[in-house]
């Protein structure tokens, strides 16, 4: 199903590549190929180009540059850390909320992150796209349920697929009655900006449903000059777009950067969506925060930038249990000795600022 973008043919894969580009240190090279063995890597130039060689934190190489702690897996992480395979009832598909289902088209990414949640099921080894059959099945599926109002292309990432298979795609699920909402999650925009061309932008677009982009994008600096017209290509065409973001230690564990990160969304026509807990994928810890450290920063975000910039907090519960809000709570029962001269139930709210306040007020 997948044909690669001859574009993509200058992508760092191996970790001698990394290192002949200085974006990997020759004495970790046998560490890399550990790594390399268990888990995929993939460099684009637009990518590479984002990276500061000088610094030895810098955010970008956080999110792309393999290292050794990788292969360090905790007591709590799991190959499924989401629990996916709990709510397949077809290859391909994810039918875990009644009204949506996950299509999972490919196991390609222009780039692969080093906390991707999915990271045991792409790579050496491993499938690189749903069979023909498996297709029609998960066609099958989504046709014989008729609450599927939205479907989801994930992966690996759809935009990996040439605009023609795309196109496909979009059409066969748009003939499907029921389903009214295709929403494609992607880091193509970011990692592979050129592949949103106007044949790309064209596929995209169907009579009969309603196409949506998700854009994975967790520093400001991903959103780069090309980054930018890529999306704007989309917005342009009258593709609504969201964002999505993994909160990440060293890469945006910061108010500053997520107020920055924000804004350019918003800026580029981009609603901020969620902002993920990192989930519990093998060997990502020394990548997670808190959720403790992830409320703060939600609590001063909150301050800082319209609510036009304000994305859900959210946890994907471990075992398949689906998303949660975990946003900071401003909101609590005031004590009996508040109430004592109203007979309405009395909160006590924080404001962004955290000083606390009565509602409704004392007169």
């Amino acid at each position: 199903m997948n044909r690669i973008d001859p574009k993509l043919a200058a992508t760092l894969r191996q970790p001698a590549e990394l290192v002949e580009r200085g974006l990997a240190k020759a004495a970790d090279l046998a560490d890399l190929e550990r790594v390399a063995a268990r888990y995929a890597i993939a460099v684009t130039p637009d990518i590479a180009g984002l990276i500061d060689t000088e610094s030895p934190d810098d955010p970008i190489a956080r999110q792309f540059i393999p290292i050794a702690l990788e292969l360090v897996s905790g007591s709590s992480e799991n190959a499924d850390p989401i629990g996916d395979d709990a709510h397949s009832p077809v290859p391909g598909i994810v039918h875990r909320y009644p009204d949506r289902v996950l299509f999972k088209l490919v196991h390609v990414c222009a780039v692969y992150c080093r906390f991707c949640f999915r990271r045991e099921m792409v790579g050496p080894g491993k499938a690189t796209a749903l069979s023909e059959a498996a297709y029609r099945d998960a066609l099958d599926y989504i046709r014989g349920h008729n609450e599927i109002w939205e479907v989801i292309l994930t992966g690996g990432d759809p935009l990996m697929l040439s605009p023609r298979r795309l196109s496909e795609i979009m059409a066969d699920l748009a003939a499907i009655d029921h389903v009214k909402i295709v929403r494609i999650h992607t880091r193509v925009p970011v990692a592979a900006p050129a592949r949103i061309d106007e044949d790309m932008v064209e596929a995209l677009r169907v009579d009969g449903a309603t196409t949506w982009v998700a854009v994975h994008a967790n520093h400001p600096r991903e959103l780069s000059d090309e980054a930018r017209l890529a999306c704007a290509r989309l917005a342009d065409a009258g593709i609504p777009l969201v964002s999505q973001t993994v909160l990440l230690r060293g890469v945006n564990d910061d108010a500053a950067v997520l107020e920055a990160l924000m804004r350019a969304f918003v800026e580029n026509r981009i609603k901020p969506y969620y902002l993920h807990h990192g989930d519990l994928a093998p060997g990502t810890a020394h990548l997670r925060t808190t959720v403790a450290e992830g409320q703060e920063l939600m609590r001063r975000l909150r301050g800082r930038v319209s609510g036009l910039c304000q994305p859900d907090y959210v946890l994907d519960i471990p075992g398949g249990h689906g998303k949660a809000p975990i946003g900071p709570n401003y909101l609590s029962h005031a004590s009996s000795r508040e109430c004592v001269l109203s007979s309405e139930t009395r909160y006590r709210v924080v404001d962004y600022c955290g000083d606390v306040h009565l509602y409704p007020p004392e007169p």
